[in-house]
């Protein structure tokens, strides 16, 4: 599994960057990006922030919690959808109250990997997608997608 150190520093060299160069660019202190690269100093909420967002990478990326280094507010938004078509309507999850998060979802996301191993969480997400195309824009969707997969070939 990949550090947030390990990967705050790969990003950085890939950009062609010092250490102090890129403190420099997120105005933070001259020695920050070295504590955060050698383990030192954890970056706070904010400093996470700007460093996904200079990099434009997600936050889960920067973490070393997924490999995907796709912005998430980009996909869930519409970023990877056709012009031409809509994007689906999403429902916000209800927020639960952090006293009643089981200790493996708290901020940090250390173990997130654990909750989607979970059997009652895939029992969750299932049963959501399941409702979600039963629903008639659900139907649509998939509609459409067995459309464009009939006219690939």
């Amino acid at each position: 599994m990949v550090t947030m150190a390990q990967r705050i520093e790969a990003l950085r060299t890939e950009k062609g960057l010092s250490r102090p160069a890129l403190s420099a660019a997120l105005g933070l202190p001259r020695t920050a990006v070295e504590k955060f690269e050698t383990g030192r100093q954890t970056p706070s909420q904010d400093q996470q922030k700007k460093l996904a967002d200079y990099f434009g990478v997600s936050l889960l990326y920067l973490r070393g919690e997924q490999d995907d280094p796709t912005r998430t507010d980009d996909w869930l938004n519409g970023g990877d959808l056709p012009r031409d078509e809509p994007a689906p309507a999403v429902r916000p999850a209800p927020q639960a109250s952090p006293k009643s998060r089981p200790a493996a979802v708290q901020e940090d996301g250390a173990v997130f990997g654990a909750l989607l191993k979970s059997p009652a969480f895939q029992a969750l997400i299932r049963s959501a997608v399941t409702e979600v195309l039963r629903s008639p824009e659900g139907q649509e969707l998939l509609a459409r997608a067995v459309r464009r997969e009939l006219d690939r070939r």
